[in-house]
């Protein structure tokens, strides 16, 4: 290793008298010796610190102040002790009892009460210019003191002044400066060490990150920050942040405020959230960092986390994508809806999707979402039917901490904001109550939302499609549903069949759903023969509970392959005695070809021995959709059923 570089910023009678601890230091540092004094020793200074062409100066009195005082540099002060005044007092005395003494900066207190001791008259003295030091030598001559003891700076104007001088330093006391300039070079080039580190993970780092010490003056920065502002590292570094844009201020932070972590700034058209936070020595501030995040990374992590954890929150799903090459279907009406849908795809627009109970409209949402431009983004649902207000309210606008009582530690985020730059699926949006209603327009319109508890507006991209069984028209006019939401939901109108409708779908679709079913339980019957003898009956069943009720009875049935080793070997006879709704004898139906649902929800009840669950399993719906059927008036269906 290089020996270190020291620099002697000295004075004539200094250098001098000093000559031999620097021949003795030469094997050891690599020493220039410098004469200068104030301006001209600062301005030598800066000039080697430039060039990088010294490690550590060294230097006594007003030059040791001035260079530690203007330089980002390691400065070790030959300092004239108590022992090495003394001394000085007493070769002083040798010449004349009175004796002046010139300090920079300040005189010594204790000097004064050595007086006596050493049968001295004193008169001390300070100067802080060399125009200070030259009034106060002119002073200390018309006062009758012929002798001064001070730095060699003074001894020069001394001699000027016809005062004789003499040097307050000692050899012991120039080693000590020599010693100690030798440990600051060893701190400064491991510190240089941790600094090239620290240098090396700067240039590696996409964040643009900028430090400075106490001062404001910056230490370091990286080619991120260099790209942000437009100037080269070295550019920045040495300068103050006065001379930087004032977005970038540290101020506040080195004065002791609280570290800022979420301050969103425009730099160089760019929009940047900023960190700052303090850098701590011993409990103090000793400078701090300013790290600018581009918004758009940040956008852009946010997104891919919210997928990551979605993912997370479903690690069993069989599949959570679906496309339209996955709804099966030949049935003209279903095939208009599908091409629209496509259509559809390739906007922005909200969309609402009206159907019955089990007709496939989540699935048709999903297939949107994946022929659209937000394909890769998050696709998030929600059954606005299954939550209580409150709770409802929560999980789509979030909440933040101690908003309510329960509320989770730290807040939440909505659905809203999981599904930011991607598609929010509203399913049974007909069942959500007046007040989240218009909530949800506020949304629509602003797009923006609040949490519950915050005041704070949080912008969101979502796309929305909804999705109902009600009537929402005639909900309007009996004031259950606002007009205005009504219009902004269905700016784009898609309706599903019911499967009822689409009698020459129901063989393609009972074949895919049973062979999925048969190789989910680990069967390996084949679909299209178990399906063959039952297909009349399947065909001529209304499906109340539409593609929902299919895949319910096929998934039965492919229990019951599970007692067959062959197909000769299938229970057939005890499958089709556990589905009597589908395989009984065809009712007499109401004139669209279908059972009134009352009546098809009284026998189902009867057949389950009065058990609701089980009959709005065998319907193919929930028990909220059971018990509503029961309710209704005799007759041919109405409305536009259930989702």
């Amino acid at each position: 290793m290089s020996l270190p570089r020291l620099c002697f910023l000295s004075y004539p009678a200094l250098r001098h008298f000093a000559a031999p601890v620097v021949a003795e230091y030469a094997g050891r540092a690599r020493i220039e010796v410098v004469d200068g004094a104030f301006d001209a020793a600062l301005a030598a200074a800066r000039a080697r610190l430039a060039r990088r062409a010294v490690d550590v100066f060294v230097s006594a009195g007003a030059n040791a102040s001035l260079i530690r005082r203007h330089l980002p540099a390691p400065v070790a002060t030959i300092q004239a002790g108590g022992f090495d005044i003394l001394q000085a007092l007493l070769r002083a005395r040798e010449r004349h009892p009175r004796v002046g003494v010139l300090h920079y900066g300040s005189t010594i207190p204790e000097l004064d009460a050595a007086k006596s001791l050493l049968n001295l008259e004193i008169r001390q003295c300070a100067y802080t210019t060399p125009e200070e030091a030259r009034e106060r030598l002119r002073e200390l001559r018309d006062e009758g003191f012929p002798v001064v003891v001070g730095s060699s700076l003074v001894l020069e104007y001394a001699a000027q002044a016809g005062i004789e001088g003499v040097l307050a330093y000692s050899l012991d006391g120039i080693r000590r400066g020599f010693d100690d300039a030798l440990e600051l070079a060893r701190v400064a080039r491991l510190e240089a060490g941790r600094t090239g580190q620290l240098n090396a993970v700067l240039q590696h780092l996409q964040d643009a990150v900028l430090a400075v010490d106490r001062h404001g003056v910056v230490t370091a920065a990286n080619p991120a920050m260099q790209r942000a502002l437009g100037e080269p590292v070295l550019a920045l570094v040495g300068r103050t942040l006065d001379a930087l844009p004032e977005e970038l201020a540290l101020a506040p932070v080195l004065r002791g405020a609280p570290p800022d972590d979420g301050s969103v700034l425009r730099l160089n058209g760019r929009d940047w959230v900023a960190a700052r936070r303090p850098l701590l020595e011993q409990g103090r501030v000793a400078g701090a960092t300013l790290t600018l995040y581009e918004a758009g990374t940040i956008h852009e992590a946010d997104n891919r986390l919210r997928i990551q954890q979605r993912r997370r929150q479903q690690p069993s799903a069989p599949r959570t994508r679906w496309c339209f090459d996955d709804l099966l279907g030949q049935a003209p009406a279903f095939v208009r809806t599908l091409q629209t849908a496509g259509r559809y795809a390739r906007t922005e627009l909200a969309i609402l999707i009206r159907g019955e109970s089990g007709t496939g409209k989540e699935l048709l949402a999903q297939a949107i979402h994946q022929a659209s431009a937000r394909a890769a983004r998050p696709f998030v649902a929600i059954n606005c039917a299954a939550l209580p207000e409150g709770l409802l309210e929560s999980e789509l606008f979030g909440h933040e901490e101690g908003a309510f009582t329960g509320a989770r530690r730290g807040g939440q985020r909505g659905l809203f904001e999981a599904a930011h730059t991607g598609t929010l699926f509203l399913d049974e949006v007909g069942d959500m109550p007046l007040a989240l209603q218009t909530r949800l327009l506020r949304v629509l319109q602003q797009r923006e939302i609040q949490r519950l508890g915050s005041t704070l507006a949080i912008p969101v991209d979502v796309r929305v499609i909804a999705a109902t069984h009600q009537p929402l028209e005639q909900m309007v006019a009996g004031r259950r549903f606002r007009h205005d939401l009504l219009h902004r939901l269905d700016t784009l109108r898609l309706v599903l069949p019911p499967l009822r409708e689409r009698p020459g779908d129901v063989a393609a679709l009972a074949q895919a759903l049973l062979a999925d079913a048969l190789a989910r339980h680990g069967s390996r019957l084949e679909a299209a023969p178990l399906l063959s003898p039952l297909l009349p009956a399947l065909e001529r069943h209304a499906w109340p509970g539409n593609v929902r009720e299919l895949e319910n009875t096929m998934e039965r049935l492919a229990v019951f392959a599970l007692q067959a080793e062959r197909l000769e070997d299938l229970p057939l006879a005890e499958f089709v005695h556990e589905c009597p709704e589908v395989f009984a004898a065809a009712p007499q139906a109401s004139a669209d070809g279908a059972l009134p649902r009352a009546e098809r929800a009284r026998q189902a009840l009867a057949r389950c021995g009065g058990r609701a669950g089980d009959a709005a399993q065998a319907l193919g719906v929930n028990r909220s959709t059971l018990w509503r059927w029961l309710r209704e008036p005799p007759g041919p269906c109405a409305g536009q059923g259930e989702s």
